[in-house]
């Protein structure tokens, strides 16, 4: 679902450019997670990324303040 301009949900959303989030996740400072089911994950993984399932599973062991950047396709 597209959110539009002046969406509280889309006003949260911090967007990240590319370069950013590679050096955020390579330094240990971030880690990626694929937004998507785990199938459909499959196919767009990217290096370094997390599914949103291991994100679950690892929720608990993570630093507060652990940045997590969050993609999809």
């Amino acid at each position: 679902m597209a959110q539009e301009a002046g969406d509280p949900a889309s006003e949260r959303v911090e967007r990240v450019a590319v370069q950013e989030a590679r050096q955020a996740v390579q330094s240990g400072r971030a880690l990626l997670v694929c937004a998507y089911d785990d199938a459909r994950c499959a196919r767009l993984r990217l290096q370094d990324s997390i599914t949103v399932r291991e994100l679950a599973a690892r929720a608990a062991s993570l630093p507060r303040e652990q940045e997590l950047i969050f993609y999809c396709a």
